[in-house]
């Protein structure tokens, strides 16, 4: 497996991480089915020790992701071998009691009912989970103060910055300066790792990295679903309003990954290896993260991790999907 550092925390991640939505299984967040089909636990510890066993170090979560119960799962799964990987998790998803999920009160309560999640005495790196920080950024400054906090505390090591918008991010990264940023990044959209992007930019210019989240587009660039026969996702199962599991965009998209097979192959390892070396192809992304259910998952998303793509290759995916 291949490391990259994460910003210039001295903090070095697998190039193929994993990321942990997954493990929360169905859930409901203020109302809004935020989770996934239930996971297997057994299944679930069987395949983090795998991909620990090939290299895997690193492990993204979030307070929100089952309400704890995914952060409790990966502390389980990984046992004793815990304090061996970094783990990623966050907060401002989940408010709780409290009016807003950024007060500074209420960050200082989840690190805490995190790190007892996790088992353990610190986070590596802890994320503001988007950039809402209410109207007129109320909480923005004292969520920065108390996070600056819990750093010299030693409770986290590096702060991080996930978010969903370009404007998001030129707003707040010179507020926050953190150490890291993630949203999503897959062949079908590139928009914050770009070379020409303003995000891309102000990634060298602050020299932090980005960590690269839903890189198989949810399973969506593996060529599973089939517009002829369109999945069905139960309530709790943030899929199920999803326009992308639609026959719209599937019928759109059907044609693409048919070409994706004759040039790279038909497997379903085959276009995971494609989906997550063309996204580490982008020099400022430090990591792909993407999500897991067993081991067979994991499998695939690991067996190309040494099997980086040309740049003919390249040209070849930004001429299809263009």
């Amino acid at each position: 497996m291949n490391y990259r550092e994460i910003g210039k925390t001295g903090i070095k991640v697998s190039e193929i991480s994993l990321g942990c939505w997954t493990l929360g299984g169905k859930t409901w967040n203020e109302g809004i089915s935020t989770g996934w089909e239930d996971v297997n636990e057994d299944e679930v510890i069987e395949a983090v020790n795998y991909a620990v066993d090939r290299g895997v170090n690193h492990f993204d979560n979030a307070d929100v992701y089952g309400n704890g119960r995914a952060e409790r799962l990966l502390a389980k799964a990984l046992g004793k071998r815990n304090k061996d990987v970094i783990i990623a998790t966050k907060v401002g998803h989940f408010k709780g009691t409290a009016e807003h999920a950024y007060e500074p009160q209420h960050i200082v309560h989840q690190c805490e009912q995190s790190l007892i999640n996790l088992k353990r005495e610190y986070i590596d790196i802890y994320y503001f989970h988007h950039g809402d920080f209410g109207e007129r950024d109320r909480y923005l400054h004292s969520a920065i103060d108390v996070m600056s906090k819990l750093k010299k505390q030693g409770k986290i090591r590096a702060i991080g910055l996930s978010a969903y918008s370009q404007n998001d991010f030129l707003r707040l990264v010179d507020e926050i300066n953190p150490d890291v940023i993630q949203s999503w990044a897959n062949i079908f959209d590139t928009q914050f790792i770009d070379n020409d992007s303003k995000v891309a930019k102000l990634i060298k210019e602050k020299n932090i990295t980005f960590v690269a989240f839903s890189p198989l587009a949810k399973g969506l660039l593996l060529g599973k679903y089939s517009s002829k026969n369109p999945p069905k996702f139960s309530n709790g199962d943030h899929r199920k309003n999803d326009e992308k599991f639609q026959i719209e965009f599937l019928e759109e998209i059907e044609p693409k990954i048919e070409k994706l097979k004759q040039r790279f192959g038909r497997l379903t390892r085959d276009l995971a290896r494609v989906a997550l070396q063309y996204i580490l192809s982008f020099e400022q992304v430090s990591c792909v993260i993407p999500g897991f259910r067993n081991k067979d998952q994991v499998e695939v998303n690991l067996w190309g991790w040494d099997k980086s793509l040309t740049q003919e290759d390249i040209a070849y995916i930004k001429e299809v999907f263009k």
